[in-house]
């Protein structure tokens, strides 16, 4: 059976795929249809069809983003995507107002933006690791094209013009993927046959649809075959930046972008869960140990990259403290056992939710402070949400471009603090 790419992927993901996916967030397109933008031209363009302003887009992207980084599936993203419709106030969408309508289309977003970015990074791997021959798989859906079936287990050069147009996916919903090999006989053990041969009328276009038989229109290109050289050295940087995969290639997307994407992180659902449970695993509740002060396990967890206007508060404050670097705000456990430790008269324990509202404290807060504290610097976010008053305390030190917890308090409005 041939692996489905979206399974694979929320495994494991990897480097080119989300490169190839981070190469489209320099440059996000409005559009009023999809096929606004064609063919090879998605290599280097973000869209949402009928989505026009930047924000909101960004926003759909970065959820769709989340899914790949993170491992989350398609109900994550529909439950972010609910809450940015309702953000932005965007109205008049293909699929808004029924359940089955938001059902079809929140997939064709969800699984065309995975699919088609998993096959870019596939296409810039199996070039760059200099396979000579590809093995066209088909998904094993339950209800096949004939086509697709017809070239699975299909074996050509990799510079065969036939995967120009014919590498998956080739439409929507499509779940076929190719295999490398080095040599024939590693091709036929990847489920090759090479009694399989093309027909001599492949690439004639269907009067239908202007693509060869068996593909959709507008999917006759292999995704990212035009940028590939680029993925592959946006990929080989991942592992040399100090930062989690979730912030990795920020410093190749445009400023306004990285900070649509980054306040949409914080405000989404899935985030605020997402570190709930991250809490709830730190602190041992429901029934797991605690994480021991020396065991690497999940060592952060990531609330997104700082504003542009955040570090040039920062900056001016501490000149040169970040300079052009993205700056990634995080957790460790220390911050959550610190916030734990700091529990005084008229303040109360913060809980695992309490700090799932930390991308509501940091994205709209009432106040942000500077403060100096030995070598470490602080910014303090504050903000009152109903009767009490959340003080989130984050310390840097300059030039390393990161922003980690060290205490969170709660304390009902008119108490005194004790930071």
């Amino acid at each position: 059976m041939a692996d489905d790419p979206l399974a694979l992927l929320l495994r494991r993901p990897f480097d080119e795929q989300v490169a190839a996916f981070r190469l489209r967030l320099r440059n996000l397109v409005g559009t009023t249809r999809w096929d606004d933008i064609s063919g090879p031209a998605h290599d280097r363009a973000g869209m949402v069809a009928g989505a026009i302003k930047q924000d909101l887009i960004a926003d759909i992207l970065g959820a769709v983003d989340r899914s790949q980084t993170e491992g989350t599936g398609l109900e994550v993203f529909r439950r972010d995507f609910r809450a940015i419709v309702e953000k932005h106030g965007w109205h008049g969408w293909t699929g808004e107002g029924t359940a089955k309508g938001e059902a079809w289309r929140t997939k064709v977003i969800w699984k065309t933006n995975i699919s088609t970015s998993y096959a870019a990074g596939r296409w810039a791997q199996l070039n760059a690791k200099g396979f000579k021959f590809l093995v066209y798989r088909h998904s094993n859906a339950e209800h096949p094209r004939l086509q697709h079936l017809a070239w699975d287990g299909l074996i050509l050069p990799i510079d065969h013009p036939f995967w120009q147009s014919h590498f998956p996916p080739n439409g929507w919903g499509c779940g076929c993927s190719v295999r490398g090999a080095m040599s024939m006989a590693m091709a036929i053990r990847l489920g090759g046959d090479p009694a399989k041969k093309l027909p001599t009328d492949w690439a004639m276009p269907d009067p239908r649809t202007g693509a060869p038989k068996g593909i959709d229109r507008g999917w006759d290109h292999a995704p990212g075959a035009t940028v590939a050289n680029t993925i592959t050295a946006l990929a080989e940087k991942a592992g040399k930046w100090p930062t989690s995969l979730a912030t990795n290639f920020m410093h190749e997307v445009p400023a306004a972008t990285r900070d649509a994407i980054a306040t949409g992180y914080r405000d989404a659902p899935s985030t605020a869960d997402a570190t709930r449970r991250w809490v709830e695993r730190v602190l041992g509740e429901r029934g797991g140990a605690p994480i021991s002060p020396d065991v690497l396990v999940e060592p952060q967890r990531t609330l997104g990259l700082a504003t542009e206007n955040l570090k040039a508060q920062i900056n001016d404050w501490e000149p040169g403290a970040f300079g052009g670097e993205p700056v990634d705000m995080a957790i460790a456990p220390i911050g959550v056992r610190n916030s734990q430790r700091a529990v005084k008269a008229g303040h109360r324990l913060p809980t695992p939710t309490d700090f799932g509202r930390l991308g509501t404290v940091i994205n709209d807060p009432d106040s942000v402070t500077m403060e100096a504290a030995g070598q470490l610097r602080r910014v303090r976010f504050t903000k009152m949400i109903g009767h009490e008053l959340i003080d989130a305390v984050f310390t840097f030190m300059p030039g390393i471009p990161r922003l980690y917890l060290d205490q969170l308090t709660i304390r009902q409005a008119g108490a005194a603090s004790i930071l």
